[in-house]
Formats: C-alpha cells, sequence, structure tokens
C-alpha cells in the first residue's frame, strides 16, 4: 500500500514537472527572434562611393561591396542584411526611401547623413573653382544651416528609426577632416584646406549632439583617417578628380575598410 502511494506522487511530480516544462517551451516559443538584422542607411559614405566594385541592382545609389556596411556584414553574418544607403541622400531621402526594412528584428543599425543637406558638393566645387573669400562665404553658410535647419532634421530621420527599430543598436557615423595641414600641396591654399576641415567639424559636431540625444551612438572617423587625409601622401580620400567627379572627396576602397570599418566595429 506504502508503496503505490509512492508511485503515485512520483507519477504526479513527473507529470507536474512535464507540464511546467512544457509551458516554459510554450513561452520560450512565443518570444520574439532575436533582433539581430543589419540595415545600413544614408549617404554617398555608406553606400561605398569611391570604393568601386559596385552592386548592379543598386543603380545610381553605387551600393559597393567594399563599402564598410557590406564588409560589416559578410564578416560578421547578421541574420539579415538590407543596404539602402544611397548617393546623394539627404535627410528627406532616407526618410522617404530608405526605412522600409527597419522592424523589431533589427539589431543594427548604420547611418552617415548631413553632409548633402549641408551643401557639402556645392562646398568643394566653390572651394576648388573660386577665390579663398568665396570659398569660405560659401563654407560660413554651410555653417549656419548646420546650426539652425539640420538638427531638427536629424532629429526627424533619428526618431524614425527608433520608431521603426525598437530593439535596434543605432550608430551614427560622421565624416573625416579632408585634408592634411602644414604641408605643401598641389591645389588648394591652405587657408581653404583649413577652413574645409573646420567645417567637416562643425558638422560633426552637430551630427553627434543630436545622435546623443536619442541614445544613439556616434562613431567618430576622425582619428582612423588622421594620417590618411588629401595632401597626406597616403590618402585615403579621393581628391578632385576632374574625369569621375563624383568620386571627388570620397573615400577610397583603403578608407572604408581602414578608416570607417574599424569604428563600425567599435561602436556596433
Amino acid at each position: 500500500m506504502r508503496r503505490s502511494r509512492l508511485v503515485g506522487l512520483l507519477s504526479s511530480l513527473l507529470l507536474a514537472a512535464g507540464a511546467a516544462l512544457t509551458g516554459a517551451a510554450t513561452a520560450q516559443a512565443a518570444q520574439p527572434a532575436v533582433a539581430d538584422g543589419y540595415v545600413a542607411l544614408g549617404d554617398s559614405y555608406s553606400s561605398g562611393v569611391g570604393a568601386g566594385s559596385y552592386i548592379g541592382s543598386s543603380g545610381d545609389c553605387k551600393r559597393s561591396t567594399k563599402a564598410h556596411p557590406y564588409l560589416w556584414a559578410a564578416a560578421n553574418s547578421p541574420s539579415s542584411f538590407d543596404f539602402t544607403a544611397c548617393s546623394g541622400a539627404r535627410t528627406g531621402d532616407v526618410l522617404a526611401g530608405q526605412l522600409g526594412p527597419l522592424s523589431s528584428a533589427t539589431g543594427l543599425v548604420s547611418v552617415s547623413v548631413g553632409g548633402n543637406d549641408a551643401g557639402f558638393a556645392d562646398v568643394m566645387m566653390t572651394c576648388v573653382l573660386q577665390s579663398d573669400s568665396s570659398c569660405l562665404s560659401r563654407i560660413a553658410t554651410a555653417k549656419a544651416y548646420v546650426d539652425s535647419t539640420l538638427p531638427g532634421n536629424l532629429d526627424n530621420v533619428y526618431s524614425a528609426i527608433r520608431d521603426k527599430a525598437p530593439n535596434a543598436h543605432v550608430v551614427v557615423l560622421g565624416y573625416p577632416r579632408f585634408y592634411k595641414l602644414g604641408t605643401s600641396c598641389v591645389g588648394l591654399s591652405e587657408s581653404k584646406r583649413k577652413a574645409i576641415n573646420d567645417a567637416a567639424d562643425h558638422l560633426n559636431t552637430a551630427i553627434a549632439k543630436r545622435a546623443a540625444g536619442h541614445g544613439f551612438t556616434f562613431g567618430d572617423v576622425r582619428p582612423t583617417f588622421t594620417g590618411h587625409e588629401i595632401c597626406s601622401g597616403s590618402s585615403w580620400l579621393h581628391s578632385v578628380n576632374w574625369l569621375n567627379i563624383g568620386d571627388s572627396y570620397h573615400p577610397t576602397a583603403a578608407g572604408q575598410s581602414g578608416g570607417y570599418l574599424p569604428v563600425l566595429n567599435g561602436a556596433a
């Protein structure tokens, strides 16, 4: 009799344990998948203009297999990789056409944007083709835009990213300084080169501040590009290229792998 009660008790315990395990498994299965998809947003510095090896289907967006997002995805094998960065993109373009892949399953987002809003291409052409005073005046106009209008545009992009990818770690990548100073260099004057570098710093400061305001990580590429600016003798940036004007002032393949990728690796 005592043995029968013991067997019954053990049977009840086993059934209870089985039910508990089944319930735990069901609860575990009901939980969302780990958010580890990667989405790369932004402008030409993210798409890889200047690095070559463009993906044919990307058309004028010029997404490169040598761009830092593609290199990061190849090395880390995220569960999904969506590469929507596009040459020439402004903040409005990111909002209108690049956010589709974002979801609760997105674990990492990288983005570089703001330079085109501030008129970067026009600044550089003005400085290359016109006088020192015209260059400095155009840079002053760009800085005023960065102070007055760009922060709100960045806020719109960053808020939309967070809304659409609530679980993602977001890395906002900045821009390099373009010129090595204090050295002889064919082309722009020292005053132009210094003003352009100061403008890059001004832009980076604004971007970093808004990124921090949204709890995002700012990836500063200026340290990795130090020693590899234009006029350094080991440049990771294209100077003005009249035969392929679109490459001008964009990172080379070495700039993507040596300048941007380590920063994304450290921030991701």
